[in-house]
């Protein structure tokens, strides 16, 4: 009888994993640096040049004091949650009246302002910097076809994942973008403060967050946000040939679609799920979800092909070495059903909200508006806590937010660098001294 083949290695899937995390998360950080170094030629950035929620209460001055510029950046921080808190728990009473259309419209509308205005703006700002030649009617036609086809490609699930994944990071480059031009007091208190929001609205009993999860959970739909997903990790080797790949949204589903014999114990699976949700004045939302899950309701067409065995395995080292499923087929049914994604954690994928690619890219941005040293710190912090967050959400098996660790350790690596680190490697370059 022919068995199973080994898998390769658990830490060379879970490597696997995590760079196809890492690397889109690299990449818009990586441009946004780009476009802060580009574009931003003042050295003074203590003055907003936009108004938005984020400063609606205190607008700072390079003349004000310290203690003025704290009490103010608090301020506006706080509202800023108080406004995305509310917002997030209209998104939650919409959702529980199923007015899914109506979201997925807002949230349609809502990218192509993005892509739209932002990236006009923006691409206007680059034009008007390198003298780029260009008429009128051939950038708007441009930008016309850029924000729909964006639009069609993030909402349309037959669209190509690598032009669904490419438009998600254009999207998180322009927010994040326009989040470096708001006050530099301001942006680091946010940053925090959105931080301890995201613990909250995902661990709390009442988070609107975890409250979002649950409802979407107990009726296996999709959540209505902007997030990026990474395929998961599958041994090729161990999946049946001729078989038909299933996805699934939740964990657990309504209807037995494979006969009452099934064995499938959808609760020993290990739940992986990071949340996370924002919600600003150009009408971004944002949900974090690191899990195992696909974004797809329904079963992959594929062609039909000769059962060759009834037995899979998949691979899914962030939570677990390996697991057995065993199918049971339905009667008069020639097809061979191999689930990918079975309960959240089962096949190791991983989604992230575009919220966390803004602010992963905004503190770095920031950081590279002081100085390139802080840039390198700080990206490694953010890496960092990001696998971090990956073995917690094994370890714990429940939901995790994907904020917190990183953020806390990108403004503490930053303050560790600009206040002892630069000032150390500043005096050896000076007295001549290598380490």
């Amino acid at each position: 009888m022919e068995q199973n083949p080994k898998p390769k290695s658990v830490l060379d899937s879970l490597g696997e994993e995590i760079v196809r995390i890492v690397i889109p998360v690299s990449i818009c950080m990586l441009i946004v640096v780009i476009l802060v170094s580009v574009l931003n030629t003042d050295s003074d950035s203590s003055g907003p040049s936009f108004t938005s929620v984020a400063t609606i209460a205190y607008t700072e001055s390079s003349s004000d004091s310290t203690w003025d510029k704290l009490k103010g950046a608090l301020l506006n921080a706080l509202v800023f949650v108080v406004v995305v808190t509310a917002v997030t728990f209209l998104l939650v009473l919409l959702f529980y009246f199923r007015c899914t259309k109506f979201l997925k419209y807002y949230m349609g509308f809502s990218s192509c302002l993005v892509l739209g205005f932002m990236g006009g703006e923006i691409s206007l700002f680059l034009i008007s910097k390198f003298k780029i030649p260009i008429d009128c009617i051939t950038f708007a036609l441009s930008l016309f076809n850029f924000t729909v086809v964006g639009v069609l490609a993030v909402f349309m699930s037959k669209t190509a994942i690598i032009v669904t994944q490419g438009y998600l990071v254009v999207i998180g480059v322009l927010v994040a973008y326009w989040f470096t031009m708001l006050p530099e007091w301001t942006t680091w208190v946010l940053l925090v403060a959105m931080a301890l929001y995201d613990l909250a609205a995902v661990l709390l009993p009442g988070g609107p967050l975890r409250l979002l999860v649950e409802l979407a959970i107990s009726r296996d739909e999709d959540i209505p946000a902007l997030v990026y997903e990474a395929r998961p990790v599958i041994n090729h080797d161990s999946v049946p040939r001729g078989a038909v790949v299933q996805r699934r949204v939740w964990r657990e589903r309504r209807d037995n679609d494979f006969g009452s014999n099934e064995n499938l114990d959808s609760r020993s699976n290990l739940n992986a799920t990071v949340n996370s949700s924002l919600e600003s004045n150009s009408g971004l939302e944002r949900f974090t979800s690191i899990g195992s899950d696909e974004n797809e309701r329904n079963a992959v067409d594929v062609e039909d092909a000769p059962v060759l065995r009834a037995e899979s395995e998949l691979a899914a080292p962030l939570i677990q070495h390996r697991i057995n499923v065993r199918m049971n087929l339905q009667e008069g049914s020639n097809d061979d059903f191999a689930l990918e994604g079975i309960g959240l954690g089962s096949s190791g994928a991983i989604k992230l909200g575009l919220g966390d690619f803004i602010f992963y890219s905004v503190l770095v941005a920031r950081a590279a508006m002081y100085d390139f040293m802080t840039v390198y710190a700080c990206y490694l912090a953010i890496i960092a806590g990001l696998g971090i967050t990956l073995m917690l959400l094994a370890f714990y098996q429940k939901a995790l937010p994907a904020l917190p660790v990183s953020v806390m350790l990108g403004v503490l690596f930053y303050l560790l660098t600009r206040l002892l680190l630069e000032t150390f490697v500043v005096q050896c370059s000076m007295n001549l001294l290598m380490f």
